[in-house]
């Protein structure tokens, strides 16, 4: 009786509001995915216990409650916020959640910043595509600081339960412009416009840190407050004395020279420069004082700071404009730290920080310790088969020496194409499908090597040991393959290889990745490596990175419309068009498919000039993030990902495709849609093949062609086996493209 009478409490354990949980959550800088993993639950159902859309039954609901219980005495909510969320669970219980309050609209010329940037929340907020630009809200004092000189500097501890951090309440960053009467603006997100009073850089520097109230919470625990970033229009150069645009000279050099009077002007200060100097992603810093960094980031946009592949025209958009596009990227992805490519891996790093502090020691003092599950403080050599040409690894090759699949391992995309059967010229179409996140989807659950490799002889391959094996795959042969538990016959010769990337069948043994060997293995083949490097310390190093960039991904494109819920027939209605719903937001998906491509490239990155040759070490070397093995594995395991569905495609079907570019597949068909050759059937797709969404690893509508075009572009180049589906998006195909 006394267990029952137990059970009856636990079903109606207090938990605190909605608002409360996110705020204890964040406080202990816990993430959404280690609460799920504690209470064996799906994250998407810890995700609606936080935002109060669904309450937990026992057993997880008494656990949840006492995770609660134990984080509200680590963190006592400030008397305001606590009083405030005890009267707004009183009249839920009786009215139902309240609504939000409307923003307002304009303030005073006394009233603070801090006003106006409350009504927003940096961390939730959404922008439907149909809404206009908000409005912007000019203030002449920007912050309170300057009537309360003496007020305590925030902690994490301290953030509100709404998720605004009181040390960033106007926004991870700031667009700094100057009007035609010479007063500076920094536009802030949320359509916040705050008066700069700073005349200088150094100036301009002192005030983003004092009273700017810029910046972004930790994304990790054990990790740091994003620096804020001002990004300075061409008005705002010629009014601080820097260039509108960089010589020819100044823009192969990627600065400013030493020797320019700003540069002058923030050394007077006691400022200081990265080794990168004052260029289009400029770090000007003052050594920390404790745990307080004073750092500020600049972004020139008319220094090709914003790469226009990635950011489309977002550095010709008005102030108030790009504050509000760079906002969502920041809130959804990370305050950007250069480059997309940069903010990618920075994003890992930030998400996986290599150290943390420890337990109090005898004397009651923490210090830095290795995080675990992260590649910690110091950089880790690769295998000789894994060093890219060019690595000190390989400074005793002779010269000329060009290495073979047996010395070098060579995990790229697909690029591959066949000549059409008959049977395919019959149809009228070429229609090509995308895999969305393609390389996102490849690191997600993957384990990789998080330490160095170590070398074993004729190993006894295991597919959950992450590496690099030796191993002999030629004998493998696609005409009769496992697919599932069955052996089916396939036309093999229709087939790519999914051990190269340009789908030719291997000739003997060579290097590859875990994934690769075990695909081998899943194919129903026997595997006997030589030798191999692995790693025995692993972990899925990865997957907060996939987390934050899936979210971001979805919640992008459902404001311009398109949900991970929609039937085949609305997606593919949803997608077209979508671009011109939001321009701004479409920039934002572009930038974070960038980040994605970006940083799993980063993760290799090769020598950039500056003198560099064969056998020297190059600055990218020096960092834990430079691992060449964790790149091979996600592109490995992408293009196992996309052959598999293949097959299982082909099985089924008995169709092929006629050309695959990494992630990108064209079939031929006698309709101009995906869903006229996709084996849908009452709405479902095929078990472990194409599905059409806008989740990562499902596909979308890439383009489609006449099979008339595509024999005529062949025939034009004289290429029986030109790739296809470098072209099937627009058709567009110029003498350019094949080096003509």
């Amino acid at each position: 009786m006394f267990d029952a009478v137990d059970a009856l409490l636990a079903s109606r354990a207090p938990l605190p509001p909605p608002e409360e949980r996110k705020r204890l959550r964040k406080a202990h800088g816990l993430t959404i995915d280690e609460i799920a993993t504690a209470l064996q639950a799906r994250r998407a159902t810890v995700s609606g216990w936080e935002s109060g859309k669904t309450e937990p039954r026992p057993p997880e609901r008494d656990a949840y409650a006492r995770l609660l219980e134990g984080l509200a005495k680590l963190y006592p909510a400030p008397a305001n916020t606590a009083a405030r969320s005890e009267d707004m669970a009183v009249r839920e219980t009786f009215t139902g959640p309240a609504a939000p309050e409307p923003a307002a609209q304009t303030l005073s010329a006394g009233e603070t910043s801090e006003a106006a940037a409350m009504t927003t929340d940096e961390n939730t907020q959404s922008f439907p595509a149909t809404a206009p630009a908000p409005r912007p809200v000019r203030t002449t004092r920007s912050t309170a600081a300057a009537r309360h000189p003496g007020a305590k500097k925030a902690t994490p501890a301290d953030t509100p339960a709404g998720g605004a951090d009181p040390r960033f309440t106007n926004g991870p960053l700031a667009v700094v412009d100057a009007d035609t009467d010479g007063q500076v603006l920094a536009y802030c997100v949320g359509g916040l416009v705050l008066e700069v009073p700073a005349k200088s850089i150094p100036a301009l520097m002192d005030w983003t840190l004092t009273e700017g109230k810029l910046g972004q919470p930790r994304l990790s625990g054990p990790g740091k407050d994003a620096d804020p970033l001002l990004v300075l229009t061409e008005a705002a150069l010629e009014r601080y004395g820097l260039p509108v645009t960089l010589t020819d000279e100044e823009r192969l050099a990627g600065r400013i020279p030493e020797g320019h009077k700003v540069i002058k002007q923030l050394a007077r200060a006691d400022w200081k420069l990265t080794k990168r100097g004052f260029g289009p992603w400029a770090r000007i810093y003052r050594p920390a004082q404790g745990s307080e960094r004073n750092c500020v980031q600049l972004s020139i946009p008319s220094w090709h700071a914003l790469d226009s592949r990635h950011w489309g025209p977002a550095g010709q958009l008005p102030p108030a404009e790009l504050a509000r596009l760079l906002g969502v990227y920041a809130s959804r992805v990370m305050t950007p730290r250069g480059s997309t490519a940069v903010t990618g891996l920075e994003l890992m790093t930030a998400l996986r920080p290599q150290t943390r502090a420890s337990e109090p020691d005898a004397d009651g003092k923490r210090h830095s310790e290795h995080n675990p599950g992260s590649l910690g403080k110091d950089p880790v050599a690769p295998a000789p088969c894994e060093a890219p040409d060019g690595h000190p690894l390989l400074k005793d090759l002779p010269r000329f020496h060009v290495r073979g699949p047996a010395e070098k391992l060579f995990e790229e995309a697909y690029d591959w194409a066949r000549p059409m059967t008959d049977a395919e010229c019959t149809l009228r179409h070429l229609v090509g499908i995308d895999v969305n996140m393609a390389f996102a989807a490849g690191a997600n659950g993957l384990t990789v090597g998080l330490g160095a490799p170590t070398h074993v002889k004729a190993p006894v391959f295991d597919p959950k040991l992450p590496g690099s094996w030796l191993v002999d795959l030629s004998h493998v042969d696609l005409s009769r393959v496992k697919v599932g538990k069955e052996w089916v016959e396939l036309d093999g010769d229709l087939l790519p290889s999914p051990f190269t990337p340009k789908g030719d069948r291997p000739e003997g043994p060579a290097w590859y990745a875990t994934p690769t060997v075990a695909y081998a293995v899943e194919l129903g083949y026997e595997v006997r490596p030589m030798e191999a490097w692995v790693r025995y310390d692993n972990g899925r190093y990865l997957d907060g990175w996939y987390n934050r960039l899936r979210d971001a991904y979805l919640a992008t494109m459902a404001d311009l419309g398109v949900h991970a819920e929609l039937e085949p027939t609305d997606f593919l209605a949803a997608m077209d068009g979508y671009k011109e719903r939001d321009p701004q937001l479409a920039v934002v998906v572009s930038a974070i498919k960038a980040t994605v491509k970006g940083g799993i490239g980063k993760l290799r990155e090769r020598p950039r000039g500056e003198g560099w040759r064969p056998g020297e070490p190059w600055r990218a070397l020096s960092r834990p993030t430079w691992r060449p093995d964790i790149r091979a594995a996600v592109i490995s395991r992408t293009r196992i990902n996309l052959h598999r569905k293949i097959v299982k495609h082909a099985a089924f079907t008995g169709q092929y495709p006629v050309a695959i570019l990494s992630d990108c597949v064209v079939y031929a068909a006698n309709g101009t849609t995906p869903l006229d050759f996709l084996p849908y059937r009452d709405g479902k797709p095929l078990p472990g093949g194409f599905k059409l969404g806008i989740n990562p690893g499902l596909v979308k509508h890439e383009g489609t062609q006449t099979v008339l075009w595509g024999e005529e572009v062949r025939e034009r180049f004289n290429a029986p086996e030109l790739n296809l589906a470098r072209y099937i998006k627009d058709g567009t195909v110029t003498d350019a493209d094949n080096g003509e």
